[in-house]
């Protein structure tokens, strides 16, 4: 299956209708890391992260569940902080 998320020159190209149903994607963009969502209702959620250190580990990774883990990490880290 071709992954619904690529980048050129001109920006982010999003394939809604490539993407499954409460399924998180990633892309590395401009040196942030974009998380897309589709959920239940069809309706398409993004999120840009710019945390230097995440985008490397995600730069980095060698897999989806590897950047799993990643984000994974961060929030507990995050919830540790709040």
């Amino acid at each position: 299956m071709t992954y619904p998320v690529s980048s050129d020159d001109n920006g982010l190209n999003i394939k809604p209708e490539l993407m499954e149903k409460e399924k998180l994607y990633h892309h590395v963009f401009k040196d942030k890391v974009i998380l897309l969502f589709k959920d239940s209702q069809d309706f398409l959620n993004c999120y840009e992260i710019e945390d230097t250190d995440l985008v490397n580990q995600v730069k980095n990774s060698k897999s989806d569940d590897e950047v799993e883990q990643i984000f994974e990490k961060y929030i507990e880290r995050e919830d540790i902080k709040n």
